[in-house]
């Protein structure tokens, strides 16, 4: 299950509350990934130049809602105000291979970053997938423009060996702010048609439909109906159109696009399609959220089931901690890798908390080579220093990490790591000391 969002969020910060819109509350199932588009986040130069030495508000605000959930920023990419998230699952993590990120500018014939498209592409049990987050020009006369734009970002190449193009991916989600229009109807034409929700009236001059009919690099990619209202643009924390001088004609800018490669290509042999599909995409739901109110634009998001025949069955390294874990001694940790692992001298094992927030987020970690006390065909170990395992113990996790891969290539079921009892009973004693500190206070409680 995949939830995709974009949202232009017109230099707004994040707001207070995003249950509704990653539909956190749904009585379904859990998503097993998020991806998260965001289009004009802030970028002038002081917020900008600190992102780049930090993460910027955003990513942190994500961050914090989903990690508690079990779930790990997989990757980012931020071309200026164009940011793209990936969060999955720790289940999923040894399954996802070969990721990579790219940007392209088109703003200011190439030069400026305003304007384009952020792109993850990644290994998901075998299958390539790749997701596009675009802004593409402005205003009513740019639609051929914005045709070239995305031409343009379709045929920039992943850096790597064996990495196929854009469209040579097994499934392609294109979205964003794709600023396509509502052409020929007039403002009150428009606007009384969704008063009325007669949507279907604005969908054959909608410049993106238009554009699929005759544009043949378009004609493979495949939309949801837009049954929600128009996305751009509204008055700031209302859900009324533009009344500005400008009174800006209502489009839906914002749309989610995909792409599933066989399904072209079987289609193109006659229409016949293959018994062996390996993976379908099925949307289960596309729909605007209008309580959101920080931004001229409503954000939208689209739910699927991507049901995949698993290409990779097993983890390359299956890791587990050996025996009762505690913070008063030094630990062990057993793995093993499948043959073909491409293993490094720089690989590591993570020691994490059940809700961290990305790779880097561990605790303490244990190189695989320099910290290895026994070697066998089946199995080794390496140990970890009690000096660097919390007092507090807790519920954690261990997670290993492949440089040649550049990801997670194995990870441990939770487990419990039992509190150094010394920092236990330090605590009850400073409890102790405190409550025999405060006996006003223990009168007033009795009078009270």
């Amino acid at each position: 299950r995949l939830h995709l969002v974009t949202w232009n969020v017109g230099t707004a910060s994040p707001p207070p509350d995003v249950t509704s819109l990653l539909q956190l509350n749904s009585l379904g199932p859990t998503m097993d990934m998020y991806v998260i588009g965001l289009q004009e986040v802030n970028s002038r130069i002081t917020n900008f130049l600190s992102d780049l030495a930090f993460d910027d508000p955003w990513s942190i605000f994500f961050m914090a809602v989903l990690s508690p959930l079990g779930y790990i920023k997989l990757s980012s990419v931020r071309m200026q105000g164009l940011l793209l998230l990936v969060f999955v699952k720790h289940v999923h993590l040894p399954f996802i291979r070969d990721i990579h990120t790219h940007y392209t500018r088109t703003g200011l014939y190439g030069y400026w970053g305003n304007k384009g498209g952020v792109t993850v592409r990644m290994s998901l049990y075998g299958h390539t997938v790749c997701f596009m987050n675009c802004h593409l020009p402005a205003h009513m006369e740019n639609a051929e423009q914005r045709l070239d734009d995305f031409e343009k970002i379709l045929e920039m190449q992943f850096e790597g060996e064996n990495i196929p193009s854009t469209l040579d991916h097994d499934v392609l989600f294109w979205f964003g702010d794709l600023n396509f229009r509502i052409a020929d109807y007039g403002i009150h034409f428009v606007r009384e048609s969704i008063n009325n929700k007669r949507y279907n009236l604005l969908w054959e001059k909608d410049q993106l439909n238009m554009a699929k009919k005759k544009e043949a690099f378009l004609q493979d990619f495949i939309e949801g109906p837009l049954q929600f209202k128009p996305t751009y643009k509204f008055d700031l924390y209302s859900d009324v159109y533009d009344t500005s001088e400008k009174k800006r004609k209502p489009a839906w800018t914002d749309r989610i696009l995909w792409r599933v490669k066989n399904l072209c290509q079987n289609a193109s042999k006659e229409g016949e399609f293959s018994e062996e599909q390996t993976i379908s995409v099925t949307l289960n739901n596309y729909i605007s959220h209008m309580s959101y109110g920080i931004s001229d634009h409503k954000p939208v998001t689209g739910t699927f089931g991507l049901e995949l025949k698993p290409l990779l069955l097993d983890p390359l390294v299956t890791l587990n901690p050996e025996g009762e874990w505690s913070a008063e001694h030094d630990v062990l940790i057993s793995y093993s890798a499948v043959p073909e692992f491409p293993s490094s001298a720089w690989d590591w094992i993570g020691l994490f908390k059940v809700s961290f927030r990305h790779v880097n987020d561990y605790v303490t970690y244990a190189w695989v080579e320099d910290d290895e006390i026994s070697s066998t065909k089946d199995s080794k170990q390496v140990y970890m220093s009690a000096a660097e395992i919390p007092d507090m113990g807790g519920e954690f996790l261990l997670g290993y990490y492949s440089n040649n891969l550049q990801s997670i290539v194995g990870i441990s079921q939770p487990f419990q790591i039992q509190p150094n009892r010394t920092f236990v009973d330090k605590d009850l004693t400073q409890e102790e000391n405190s409550w025999m500190q405060k006996p006003d206070n223990l009168e007033s409680r009795d009078e009270f």
